[in-house]
């Protein structure tokens, strides 16, 4: 399961919809995954949002400069203790 560099999450919606299905393909095939603890996994987020410039480029596309960076460190943040 993967995003193409041409797929678009528009909504708060299809973005938790999207990390459910991450969170199943881990479970199912976690083991496959290069970056398959949660220290690994967190190192590897960093390096890629550090060096996402080059993604973008490298696909012919711009960095989105509307991206609501402090939405994500929230949600990555409250996940440690949110109780569902």
């Amino acid at each position: 399961m993967s995003l193409t560099p041409d797929d678009e999450i528009r909504s708060r919606e299809e973005l938790a919809a999207f990390v459910r299905k991450l969170h199943q393909d881990f479970l199912q095939q976690g083991d496959a995954w290069e970056n398959n603890t949660l220290a690994t996994f967190l190192d590897a987020l960093a390096a890629w949002v550090h060096d996402s410039p080059g993604f973008y480029q490298n696909f012919g596309k711009e960095l989105p400069a509307g991206g609501d960076w402090t939405f994500i460190a929230r949600a990555l943040q409250a996940a440690k203790v949110y109780e569902y």
